[in-house]
């Protein structure tokens, strides 16, 4: 089995987070400039087996997609022709910033940690990840 990495796309910064390769554990990876995600991606499946990528999947309360959809489908054009040989799934991301922020508090981080923006990122895929592992059981 080859791991799983979910990609929290966002216009500035992108968190990242794998599964152990036996695809039982989410932990948070990285956060990356969007700008440098690609050849990050590449440099990681390198090294790393990769089964899947899990990329979130904005969208407002009453099921329509949200705004940044948009980016996420030009990443995703861009990301299926750069690395063809790796599936995509996408997962609903709706709530994932919020609770990242209330994880950061129930984990006793100081305000000033919790103004992390890229730690928000890096939780929020992990989230996204632990949501799609979730789903498959």
């Amino acid at each position: 089995m080859g791991r799983i990495l979910a990609i929290d796309y966002g216009t500035k910064r992108t968190g990242i987070a794998v599964t152990d390769e036996m695809q039982i554990i989410a932990s948070g990876l990285t956060t990356v400039n969007t700008n440098e995600l690609l050849p990050f991606l590449k440099n990681y499946i390198s090294t790393e087996n990769v089964e899947k990528f899990v990329v979130g999947e904005p969208k407002q309360m009453d099921n329509t997609v949200s705004e940044s959809e948009v980016f996420i489908q030009k990443f995703l054009e861009k990301l299926n022709k750069e690395i063809p040989s790796i599936p995509v799934e996408r997962v609903d991301e709706r709530f994932t910033s919020k609770m990242a922020f209330q994880t950061m508090i129930d984990s006793g981080l100081k305000k000033k940690q919790r103004q992390n923006k890229a730690l928000v990122d890096e939780i929020s895929a992990t989230l996204i990840l632990q949501s799609y592992l979730a789903s498959q059981s």
